[in-house]
């Protein structure tokens, strides 16, 4: 536990990652491993990133991951006036009190589990999965058209691959001869494509560093103090952490903002929040580690994850061989014990670290990101290698990674495509037994006319009510002129639900056929009238979005998103040539060289440096690394740590 501690530490203090990112960094470690150790060091670190995320919101001012935007507001005017300690202390408390309340409603929640889930048959599943997908599609991202239609990407994409029902392949022809897609998409790779590489790809293009100051001034018991008296404040905000997290599709920063409005509202002197006061961030960071317990619950009891790092989550206990659901309520209490205390501990633990390493972590954070980066991206390629340890697996990464870009710059909202993946083989196998078990007369179910209902007012109250509309006009991003990109992009999503309606003639059985078709027709339902709305609209509105439309500072030099990509193309192309461990090191050299304007010994020195980390971990892990055309076709084998 410890361990992922340390490392969901690490993940939240650098921008870009967060606890999805940096489960799917973990994930390839856990083939082998025992349960027990590997459920504690997933728990560990996801439940601890919400908090370490805070030292960059409040020194810079910059989201450390999508669960810390509403602690900027408050915590960044503090650490400008002097008070970063405070607002810190302020910050971690309430993560602590958070943390530990989100255990404690977990603890609640499995106590009534066994008597509901004994009331669940297949089709209650399938009723919960789809309102699961409907609130995630809906309350993802601003436009509820984009979040359906990616949720329903996501699970057009699980064709790739064998189909679970029958066995056969369906659209293997687009792995060119390779057999790599004989088996599923992994969802390490997609984990790290649709997170990791467009987050920091994203803060390349705008310059940033992760803090300017490494001072903290003073403050820390203060911020304790205030913590003690606003604890009614912090009580309810993680309350409303718990409740909204368990509710699929209401992500860290939709709850990060409920709570921060909340905290408005319940106050006479609303002009001091986005000043520097400290309920502004006491509300915040008490939900934001709250909804860890709350998100655990669907997960858990279910198999429905309610974010997309407990999508990742979800996959890793399918590693290690744990199914959630009844089973493990019934059969593995101890496990499902040991998560709870490692929620609770974890946030001891991790709110302790934070505080004692306070002063260092302030001045790792002002290292520029274009020295952390190309090690970040390094990390990234080695862990989906590790996957299933083929060329395709850095491909396969690359083509979604680019993918995850496009969707971050035209407003698609990633999590929501993540977890229609996770979810695709449980919809495919949900649909088919429902059919052929209850055929229509599963309306006549009590507890599935109910789940119908309330997926119906799900969809109207999204619809109706849907919060933080973005101010539009016409030079910002929502503008409808300068479409022709997202038009492209639109175009290409079309010919791939093309070539999985195509691909479903070569098959006849049933088995194979239906759910492409089923897939193919519910993307369409979303893509037809946003594709219109794409084309003939002529005023601002949320379904037009153009992250390049974004104002940048006049001391930036510009940089695309393409600009990024192909840089990591060519680090592909080198290692194709030499090796991965010789592509990766020339990258981190160059790149270092070129963007942090480094000379040439320490440009040598960081390559070097991550070229020994690769030898350690092949030396003790006993890992492989991808083989370049001066390995595999002239054969020759290079000294260690060169391999």
């Amino acid at each position: 536990m410890a361990g992922g501690v340390f490392l969901g530490l690490s993940v939240g203090i650098l921008p870009g990652l967060g606890g999805s990112a940096g489960l799917a960094l973990l994930l390839p470690f856990l083939y082998g491993m025992d349960p027990s150790v590997a459920l504690a060091m997933m728990i560990g670190l996801q439940s601890v990133t919400a908090t370490s995320d805070t030292f960059p919101s409040v020194l810079m001012g910059i989201p450390g991951t999508a669960s810390s935007q509403a602690t900027v507001m408050d915590g960044f005017p503090m650490a400008k006036r002097g008070e970063a300690a405070r607002a810190l202390s302020a910050a971690f408390v309430s993560s602590l009190f958070g943390g530990l309340l989100g255990a404690v409603v977990l603890s609640g929640a499995i106590l009534i589990a066994v008597p509901l889930l004994l009331a669940i048959g297949f089709a209650e599943q399938m009723m919960l999965i789809i309102l699961s997908l409907t609130m995630v599609g809906m309350l993802t991202g601003v436009n509820p058209l984009k979040g359906l239609a990616a949720c329903a990407l996501g699970l057009l994409i699980a064709n790739v691959g064998p189909a679970p029902m029958s066995g056969e392949y369906r659209l293997d022809f687009l792995d060119l001869g390779t057999d790599y897609l004989s088996d599923p998409i992994k969802l390490v790779v997609m984990g790290l494509a649709m997170f990791a590489l467009p987050e920091i790809i994203d803060l390349l293009r705008r310059q940033w560093s992760i803090s300017e100051s490494g001072k903290l001034g003073s403050g820390w018991l203060q911020g304790v103090k205030d913590w003690a008296d606003n604890w009614w404040l912090s009580l309810r905000c993680a309350v409303i952490g718990c409740l909204v997290g368990a509710l699929p599709g209401l992500g860290g920063s939709v709850i990060d903002w409920i709570a921060y409005g909340h905290a408005v509202q319940s106050t006479d002197r609303k002009e001091d929040y986005g000043t520097g006061d400290v309920r502004g961030v006491i509300a915040p960071e008490s939900a934001n580690n709250a909804k860890e317990g709350g998100a655990l619950i669907p997960t858990l009891l279910f198999g429905i994850p309610g974010s997309g790092s407990m999508a990742i989550l979800l996959g890793g206990f399918v590693l290690i061989g744990i199914e959630p659901g009844l089973h493990i309520i019934t059969s593995q209490l101890d496990l499902v014990y040991l998560m709870i205390w490692s929620v609770a501990l974890a946030n001891v633990l991790g709110a302790g670290v934070c505080v004692f390493l306070a002063d260092h972590i302030a001045k790792l954070t002002t290292i520029r990101y274009a020295l952390v980066a190309p090690f970040m991206f390094g990390l990234i390629f080695f862990a989906a290698f590790q996957s299933t340890r083929h060329w395709g697996d850095l491909i396969l990464l690359m083509i979604l990674g680019t993918l995850g870009v496009y969707m971050k710059r035209f407003g698609w909202p990633r999590p929501a495509l993540l977890i229609g993946f996770v979810l695709a083989p449980q919809v495919e196998q949900m649909v088919y037994v429902t059919y052929s078990v209850h055929g229509l007369r599963v309306l006549e179910k009590p507890i599935v006319l109910f789940l119908l209902a309330l997926t119906i007012l799900s969809v109207v109250a999204a619809i109706r009510f849907k919060p933080n509309r973005p101010v539009m006009n016409e030079d910002g991003p929502h503008a409808a002129r300068g479409r022709r990109s997202q038009l492209v992009f639109y175009g290409v999503v079309m010919v791939f639900v093309a070539l999985v309606v195509g691909d479903s003639f070569r098959h006849q059985e049933n088995l194979t056929t239906v759910y492409p078709w089923f897939t193919a027709c519910l993307s369409l339902v979303f893509l037809i009238p946003m594709g219109i709305q794409l084309a003939v609209g002529k005023r601002p509105a949320t379904v037009f979005y153009d992250s390049e439309r974004e104002a940048f500072s006049e001391h930036m030099e510009y940089r695309s998103s393409e600009h990024y990509l192909l840089w990591l193309l060519g680090m592909l192309g080198i290692s194709a040539l030499f090796g991965f461990v010789i592509g990766v090191a020339a990258f981190i050299y160059i790149f270092i060289y070129k963007k942090a304007e480094w000379g040439h010994r320490n440009c040598a020195i960081s390559a070097g440096s991550f070229v020994l980390f690769l030898g350690a971990l092949s030396h003790f892990l006993t890992l492989e690394y991808p083989a370049g055309v001066l390995q595999s076709v002239f054969g020759v084998n290079l000294p260690w740590p060169l391999q």
